[in-house]
């Protein structure tokens, strides 16, 4: 069930980070506070999965070069609200379900390490924010797509509950094979690979709150960012 939220008709127009690491639920976080407060919502993760997965499905190398660049400079992305949830739309088709795949997941990481890929999402990223109010969430977003970002909220929470989660996604998308284990090992393995990359790396911002909600539920952690957003300068009516 979803969570249940209470709405604010006038606020402070701010941009608000969401980082943490693979499946901590700061998606969940960022588009319950985006439709709290009456904001966009952008998944920056869900575009760096749109590319993995255009590479995939036209078996193009995940490797720098003019094939790649092709592929980036021909990419339109937006995000539309269908039914009620912000979807992704990747050359006017939805790729929905399929960007949750695991065999997106292993490639993701070393996907989004790409000097160029990462260069041409952050433009689109600050490109979305031309107009006011806007939640993000991603790795680098606090550091390196919004820097000047009025709240920086950092997610974690325990390795097997990321895992649990990341599994119920695959068994929704209708990927039975795969056990927690194998999960874990992926998030573990993206953990590294996202923190050590050369180019805008994992990391928590020096002024990012932390959230750790492994004994959260969603209602809860909303409520908790909700308080944060109103004490930066969102308005209550």
């Amino acid at each position: 069930m979803g969570a249940k939220v209470r709405y604010y008709c006038k606020v402070k127009a701010l941009t608000i980070a969401v980082d943490g690491y693979a499946s901590c639920g700061k998606s969940t976080l960022a588009k319950d506070l985006a439709a709290a407060l009456g904001y966009r919502y952008i998944d920056s993760g869900a575009m760096y999965r749109a590319v993995t997965w255009y590479l995939l499905e036209h078996r193009l190398a995940a490797e720098e070069g003019p094939t790649l660049q092709a592929a980036l400079d021909t990419m339109v992305l937006d995000f539309v609200v269908k039914d009620g949830f912000t979807v992704l739309i990747l050359n006017g088709q939805e790729p929905g379900l399929a960007l949750r795949s695991m065999e997106v997941n292993r490639m993701v990481s070393p996907v989004s390490a790409l000097h160029s890929v990462r260069i041409a999402m952050v433009e689109r990223q600050r490109a979305f924010a031309t107009r006011a109010g806007l939640t993000m969430d991603g790795r680098d977003i606090g550091t390196y797509v919004f820097p000047e970002a009025e709240l920086k909220i950092f997610v974690q929470s325990r390795p097997e509950i990321r895992a649990a989660r990341r599994l119920a996604e695959l068994r929704k998308a209708g990927e039975r094979q795969w056990t927690l284990d194998e999960v874990l090992a992926n998030l573990r393995d993206r953990d590294t690979l996202d923190s050590n990359r050369d180019f805008a790396p994992l990391r928590r911002a020096d002024d990012a709150v932390d959230l750790d909600n492994s004994d959260l539920n969603r209602e809860e952690q909303l409520a908790w960012a909700l308080d944060l957003a109103l004490a930066r300068g969102a308005v209550r009516p």
